[in-house]
């Protein structure tokens, strides 16, 4: 069938992306700069995309496409925002880097810091990986401690320690998912399951006195949508608490997503330390990370865990930055954008269980993911091997049709305030016939 597929859907040409995909072999790994773009999980050669506005973008074929990726969830806005765009090019006019403090700088801060009750300070750097493992370092550094918990279904980037899955038994050591890291660091790493109380307790009790932190995804969105109750969020909280054990909440993805404070303000639980990234850039590289003066206070120059970076809160990314979360703090954003996003995602729920089709979504605010199967998926090993060809169907489908979803069934998709509810509906519309062809 997949065959068949592929023959009689074959509408749009790639061969600009194709021959642009073929040079960049010779000056990339795998012709790419990071990995999931390679479209090892799907058909083809990637899209290289000119130019984006709105909710859409154009590849070098002059393709358009409705992107539901927005650069992995940063474009909260849509492509090409005029605010974020004017603002940039104001800024880049007076120069692109000092390394210096900049003003932006403290009004970006300002305006973060004023609307979120659960940090106090924060200290911006440039990528959301850099922000997790500054955020493990200050753990370490505050506590004297050195064992990490994390959990088995979460990404935090590609820090050392953290790209570890689980090993054998319910609470183990770690197994790295990397060639390139000594044993000695997976060691410092404990990996539990997602949604098992006792398996974290029994960690917790056992390793208390080595465990420095630990860090979840609060909305786990980088191994599929796997949402978690808040009771489960909330024992995680109380059992840190009692322990002695910081909790870090990494909100790389979910923070300013699933409303202005993110997860902890959604589900209003305080973590130890929380970590950003994504949508305060504004599209420009960006991560930061925050907690309590009490926390904070630990950091170079004011103490002595040392953290550095040349190009933190560069000028232009806090420009960008600025320009975004200003139309964030508009009345009714979130709410109209989680509204959109569950009258999208309902429809297409919706037909597939009228159809009797093995799949649903899944999605928390504007973020929402193909889950291929009737129950609630909540851990990475309910996500059978099934679910990978049938996104790479459904993927090729939409893909001819001129929408865009991100290049993995692992990958969550993300609505932004630039989608209308006419591009909405026409969406849902083509998916539901797509998934009509894919489950005949």
């Amino acid at each position: 069938m997949y065959l068949c597929v592929m023959e009689l859907t074959n509408t749009i040409q790639r061969s600009k992306s194709a021959e642009l995909f073929e040079e960049a072999k010779h000056y990339f790994p795998g012709g790419v700069n990071s990995p999931v773009r390679a479209f090892k999980s799907v058909s083809g050669p990637p899209l290289f995309i000119k130019e984006g506005n709105g909710a859409r973008f154009i590849d070098e074929d002059d393709n358009t496409y409705l992107d539901f990726c927005c650069s992995w969830g940063p474009l909260i806005l849509g492509h090409n925002n005029q605010q974020i765009r004017e603002m940039v090019i104001e800024t880049v006019g007076k120069g692109t880097s000092f390394g210096t403090p900049t003003r932006l700088g403290n009004q970006l801060g300002k305006l973060i810091l004023e609307n979120n009750r659960y940090i106090d300070k924060m200290r911006f750097v440039s990528s959301g990986t850099e922000a997790v493992m500054s955020a493990i370092r200050l753990a370490r550094g505050v506590t004297g401690k050195s064992k990490v918990v994390k959990f088995e279904g979460c990404y935090h980037g590609h820090v050392d320690s953290l790209l570890v899955k689980a090993g054998s038994g319910l609470a183990t050591f770690g197994v790295s998912t990397s060639a390139g890291i000594p044993a000695s660091f997976v060691e410092e790493t404990l990996v539990v399951p997602l949604n098992d109380r006792e398996a974290l307790s029994a960690t917790l009790k056992k390793h208390q006195a080595d465990i420095a932190c630990v860090i979840i995804e609060p909305v786990p969105a980088n191994n599929g949508l796997l949402l978690q109750d808040k009771s489960f969020l909330q024992f995680l909280r109380d059992e840190c608490t009692a322990h002695g054990i910081l909790l870090i909440f990494d909100e790389v993805i979910s923070g300013f997503r699933v409303g202005f404070e993110g997860a902890a303000g959604y589900y209003d639980i305080q973590p130890d330390i929380i970590t950003y990234g994504k949508i305060i850039g504004g599209g420009m590289p960006v991560g930061a990370y925050g907690a309590s003066h009490k926390i904070m206070k630990h950091i170079a120059p004011d103490g002595d865990v040392y953290q550095a970076g040349t190009l933190s809160a560069n000028p232009v990314a806090m420009s960008a930055g600025y320009a975004t979360v200003l139309q964030l703090l508009q009345p009714g954003f979130y709410e109209n954008l989680a509204e959109k996003t569950q009258v999208f995602t309902s429809s297409i729920s919706d037909h597939a269980k009228a159809k009797g089709y093995p799949m649903h979504l899944q999605s928390i605010g504007s973020i929402f993911w193909f889950a291929f199967g009737t129950e609630r998926v909540m851990t990475a090993d309910q996500i059978k091997p099934v679910a990978s060809e049938k996104f790479r169907l459904l993927h090729h489908e939409l893909l001819q049709r001129g929408i865009y979803l991100g290049p993995s069934t692992y990958e969550v998709g993300f609505v932004s305030a630039a989608h209308t509810p006419a591009d909405l509906a026409e969406a849902s519309q083509t998916i539901c016939s797509c998934i009509d062809l894919i489950f005949s």
